[in-house]
């Protein structure tokens, strides 16, 4: 999914940033005894009073945190009372990237029609679904992929749910749209940063650039959250429907999914598109975030697996783990060809 770079009024709005500049290795590959591949990015480790207090590359990195930050903004959702009917299921799905599984569409329809609205609403997409029953079934039916199926429904149908409360136009998705407005004012007070600026995300809404620092900062506001006012109520509701519901945040076979499955639930973890991934550990009050710069998915789940393990939340034993690190990287034959591991200096290696 391309990110086009939106305009901003303000001084930084045209300002080039490195995603590289200070980048480290995280993640290895090794075949045979020849080092082949290597993952570089930052990473940081953020305690529940927002402070950093283990970093990895450069913390002030400035990232688009793509999907990663769903939680983020489903806050207004809650905050503003229009989600306060809303069931953990429906709360999950404002946060997923899901597969376009049968399960995940119809519950998104089943959310928009008791909104009194359907699927032309909606200002995501089309996309293919992910899933593959989902996908041959299409192809076997002669039924046509809609919006349903793009993996950013869910958190459009909560955009929908706000803009219904708000009063909002239809073109919800527009950087100077309510609905947004009301998201920007959220992220940037939850990550403790102004942002520089937005890109145009791939279901079409802005998506506003942080730190990995900023990033790390508003998981561990997460963490940390209480039921004692509006805000913590908000990040609590999100963080446990997310935990609760793993096979809607994403679907089978995928690391969101299977991670937080490994983990019983008691860790909410999100991955985004160019390699980003945070996790929030309420247990441990803190909150983790990542990106390798490289864009690849192998590298993040690798990256967040070896974080996970080291905090002590994820059996590095078990099968999701070693599935994105430490365990065997098989050919056709099912011979055993390579394997992914934490590059020294990273992760306690």
């Amino acid at each position: 999914m391309d990110v086009e770079t939106g305009a901003k009024t303000g001084a930084k709005a045209g300002a080039k940033a490195d995603v590289g500049a200070g980048a480290v290795p995280l993640v290895e590959l090794w075949r045979g005894e020849m080092l082949e591949s290597q993952h570089l990015g930052h990473a940081v480790i953020s305690n529940g009073a927002g402070e950093v207090i283990e970093a990895w590359g450069n913390p002030a990195a400035m990232i688009y945190p793509r999907s990663s930050c769903k939680m983020v903004q489903a806050m207004p959702l809650l905050e503003s009372g229009a989600g306060a009917g809303l069931s953990e299921r429906q709360l999950a799905l404002a946060c997923a990237s899901h597969q376009g599984a049968a399960l995940h569409v119809e519950a998104v329809s089943r959310w928009l029609a008791d909104l009194g609205l359907g699927e032309s609403d909606l200002r995501c997409g089309v996309q293919d679904p992910a899933d593959i029953l989902e996908r041959d079934r299409l192809i076997c039916s002669g039924d046509a992929a809609c919006q349903l199926h793009n993996n950013c429904s869910g958190k459009h149908a909560g955009f929908l749910t706000l803009n219904q409360h708000l009063g909002g136009g239809p073109e919800y998705i527009e950087p100077d749209h309510i609905v947004q407005r009301s998201i920007r004012q959220s992220f940037e007070e939850i990550t403790g940063e102004d942002s520089p600026g937005y890109g145009i995300d791939g279901c079409s809404a802005p998506n506003f650039a942080t730190s990995v620092a900023g990033l790390a900062r508003a998981m561990s506001r997460f963490a940390a959250a209480t039921e004692g006012d509006s805000r913590g109520r908000a990040m609590v509701r999100l963080r446990e429907a997310m935990g609760k519901y793993p096979e809607l945040v994403a679907g089978e076979t995928r690391a969101c999914t299977e991670l937080m499955r490994a983990m019983n639930g008691q860790v909410a973890v999100k991955t985004g598109a160019e390699a980003v991934f945070v996790a929030i550990l309420p247990e441990q009050n803190l909150g983790i975030a990542l990106k390798v710069i490289d864009g690849g998915t192998r590298g993040a789940e690798a990256a967040i697996t070896a974080l996970l393990t080291r905090a002590g939340v994820l059996d590095a034993g078990n099968p999701a783990a070693l599935k994105r690190l430490g365990g065997p990287l098989r050919n056709f034959n099912h011979r055993e060809v390579a394997q992914m591991r934490v590059a020294d200096g990273f992760a306690g290696a």
